[in-house]
């Protein structure tokens, strides 16, 4: 663990404006190359005065979100599945993966699996409960941890328990939904986000947030809280290591009327800690991940004895920025305050969840405009970022995808030949032209795949990189995104050169920060000399 929080606002910091830990509502802070280097010089003398940072949990290392239909197929049919995945294991093991994220895998009518019409089954396309526990043995054999997509907010319209609720007024099923009644204000009302939230008519009218294909289940009755804790401790027994949470905030009162009422946020919390409660019975170390699509100040009280995580979009937004722009950012500075808000929420056990681009963003590849150098950009700030990061997969490879979602979903691209044993062929990709296959990047040490397995290798090597506190450092270009990780005991300079020129870092600017080794670096011509950092371009360093 990090030091107390208190003691990280120290003088140099409050005269800085570090007056409060909690960010604002919003929208998210602006990349601005002059905003770094004011932020950077409070922060850097934060560094130099103590060393005492927001505490915060343990890294659980670098994540893989795996879309199962497009994975591997290991039956020839097509269609990716569990036994796919286990036979890809140890390629994402080389990659340095610690952990992956399936996407769901429960039975369906839909392609992506986000209507659920049996909790406690596999869907049969993807393979068995026996196939689900043989693919977590063989995880946990090589130190990767798996966790599944959960969705607590809805079920499908084709599961038995809405099939009976619509069907029968006195069915024991129908409180476990929220149908009109004429007594509820909201009943006239769209969701939050505008959309259509009311569906069917008459005394069927019923709630379904999302589309209709999705009914809400009604988490104010008892019986439904004690089903969906008992389904993750179902899962947590055939061998899952926790959850990625779906729709995390949107479990109650999803209306225009509520958006972030106070009230509704606090019964949205107490249900997840009522749901960490449960879970804790089975595996008191269950890691749960929220997605909250939201800003900081939102996310914070999903994270009080509830959630590990939430997936930080904010950040998301500001990495792939600097990396497009080849512009220094922010985020430094941002992060560190948001951790002082994140930390006096968790008591100091959250840990943060970077991540770049997922299943429903445009891929990372077609934001930056199919640019290389730039991905790889994007991944070593990833890489480098405080937390447990998460990688879409195909990202690795530069693969590339704009919505609608199925675009964004295709197959991963394991070989040339579409037909190739394994390669899944549910859908024509229509964004693999010019995406070089996980064959031929092995093949290359200049790819961006082995760009991705250097930038984790680094991870997992260097402590510092996984559970260190992050902090600015001052004096640099602006093409240069520059921080410090570091705790109690130690400290590591990270330097990124986004841009297409070479730039130069003059250590000597900060005697009060003597860092004289460099340990690692993403390109052969980076030198320090006489206290002077080259930087390639398009390059990365780390100094001691």
């Amino acid at each position: 663990m990090l030091g107390a929080l208190a003691a990280f606002c120290l003088a140099a910091v409050l005269a800085a404006g570090c007056a409060s830990t909690e960010p604002g509502p919003g929208p998210a802070p602006t990349d601005s190359a002059a905003g770094q280097r004011a932020d950077s010089a409070a922060g850097a003398a934060a560094f130099a005065l103590d060393r005492a940072q927001p505490a915060m949990g343990k890294s659980r290392g670098v994540y893989y979100e795996i879309f199962v239909r497009s994975f591997h197929d290991s039956d020839g049919d097509g269609i990716g599945d569990l036994r796919g995945v286990i036979e890809r294991l140890d390629y994402l093991q080389d990659l340095g993966i610690k952990g992956i994220w399936l996407m769901p895998i429960h039975p369906s009518p839909s392609y992506h699996g986000y209507d659920v019409t049996d909790y406690y089954e596999v869907n049969p396309e993807y393979g068995t409960l026996d196939d689900f526990r043989a693919l977590t043995e063989a995880a946990h054999e090589r130190g990767i941890e798996v966790i599944i997509d959960l969705v607590v907010n809805h079920s499908s319209s084709e599961h038995p328990w809405f099939k009976s609720a619509l069907g029968d007024k006195n069915s024991p099923y129908r409180e476990w939904y929220i149908f009109a009644d004429g007594t509820r204000p909201e009943e006239s009302q769209l969701g939050a986000w505008g959309q259509q939230a009311w569906h069917g008519t008459g005394a069927n009218k019923y709630v379904g947030v999302f589309w209709e294909g999705m009914p809400d289940l009604n988490l104010d009755h008892p019986a439904v809280r004690a089903e969906m804790i008992k389904i993750g401790q179902f899962w947590l027994k055939q061998g899952a290591d926790g959850f990625r949470l779906d729709a995390a905030k949107h479990i109650y009162e999803d209306f225009q009327s509520s958006v972030n009422n106070p009230d509704v946020v606090k019964k949205n919390q107490a249900w997840w800690q009522e749901f960490r409660r449960g879970l804790n019975e089975i595996n008191p170390d269950a890691y749960l991940i929220g997605e909250i699509w939201d800003s900081a100040s939102v996310v914070g009280p999903y994270l009080n004895h509830a959630l590990d995580s939430g997936f930080n979009f904010d950040l998301a937004k500001m990495l792939v920025n600097a990396a497009k722009l080849e512009r220094a950012s922010t985020i430094p500075s941002v992060l560190s305050k948001t951790y002082s808000f994140f930390s006096k929420q968790s008591d100091g056990a959250f840990v943060d969840a970077p991540f770049l681009t997922n299943h429903d963003q445009n891929r990372v590849m077609s934001e930056l405009d199919g640019h290389g150098e730039r991905a790889k950009m994007a991944a070593s700030l990833l890489l480098t970022m405080p937390g447990t990061p998460y990688i879409y997969y195909g990202e690795e490879i530069g693969m590339r995808g704009v919505k609608p979602d199925e675009q964004i979903r295709e197959p991963m691209l394991w070989s040339s030949d579409s037909k190739a044993a394994g390669q899944t062929r549910w859908q024509p990709p229509k964004h693999a032209d010019g995406v070089v296959p996980v064959e031929e990047q092995l093949k290359d040490p200049s790819s961006l795949l082995r760009h991705y397995q250097t930038m984790i290798a680094w991870r997992n090597e260097e402590p510092l990189l996984a559970d260190g506190a992050i902090l600015p450092y001052a004096g640099v270009p602006n093409e240069v995104l520059a921080f410090i990780r570091l705790n109690e005991n130690d400290q590591v300079l990270v330097l990124h050169n986004l841009s297409v020129r070479e730039q130069t870092v003059d250590l000597g600017a900060r005697p009060d920060l003597p860092f004289g080794e460099m340990v690692r670096s993403t390109k052969e011509m980076a030198a320090l000399r006489d206290g002077v950092v080259t930087l390639p371009p398009y390059s990365s360093v780390l100094l001691k």
